[in-house]
């Protein structure tokens, strides 16, 4: 690519990005005026995320009015699971757009009656970078990580995990099959977020799930005192 394209590039990156930020603001106020908190789920694909989310909604739903986007490529399979659970969802699905951006999320806001939301769950499209990119308007982002695809992809891909409040580290059960310090991913996440929340779980057997329902719960009690204070 010769010089001249790669500043168009760039600068159409940049104008992406910048309008993005925008329409993120307006989710911002609108979550803000509603008292909703929300959050966005990340990961690449395979590691998880709708299984900690299942997990999740299980422990909170009793307790708080929850809606849940869902984004994928293709397919409701993911919603059709959270309704399951008799739990509000809506499906975004990209084509071939790797991840959810502030303008999908402020067309499904739609389908959720306001003022009827205490949280709102955000599961983005299944890849490790481009997610991280794009700022949906939320208050907090988790990425769930499957420990069996190594200590070292912290290192590798450190852009998710550098902006995430916090890092689910999922399926442990599975650490004395793949060869994977725990340890070593620990410290690999804390280089790379020293701010972020590390939570290794389990979803099959249920260990660690505790601790992360707290932190989420304690998550959203802090953000609706901020709402409060508005």
């Amino acid at each position: 690519m010769c010089a001249e394209n790669k500043v168009k590039a760039v600068s159409i990156e940049e104008k992406v990005l910048a309008k993005n930020e925008e329409v993120a603001l307006e989710n911002r106020k609108r979550f803000m005026e509603r008292g909703v908190v929300a959050v966005n789920f990340m990961s690449a694909p395979g590691a998880g995320k709708t299984s900690v989310l299942e997990q999740t909604l299980a422990m909170l739903k009793d307790r708080y009015r929850i809606g849940v986007i869902e984004g994928d490529l293709y397919t409701s399979i993911d919603a059709e699971r959270i309704r399951a659970l008799g739990v509000s969802a809506h499906q975004i699905t990209t084509g071939t757009v790797c991840h959810l951006d502030a303008r999908m999320i402020g067309h499904a806001l739609r389908h959720f009656p306001a003022d009827e939301l205490d949280l709102l769950c955000i599961e983005n499209v299944g890849n490790m970078v481009c997610p991280a990119e794009f700022d949906l308007g939320e208050q907090y982002r988790v990425m769930v990580y499957s420990c069996v695809e190594g200590a070292e992809k912290p290192k590798k891909y450190p852009l998710m995990f550098h902006r995430a409040d916090a890092v689910v580290l999922n399926k442990i059960d599975l650490l004395p099959y793949a060869g994977v310090s725990l340890d070593e991913l620990k410290r690999n996440v804390r280089e790379v977020s020293p701010r972020a929340k590390i939570f290794p779980v389990s979803c099959r057997t249920g260990e660690g799930l505790d601790a992360w329902r707290a932190w989420l719960e304690a998550a959203v009690r802090e953000q609706k005192e901020a709402f409060a204070c508005v």
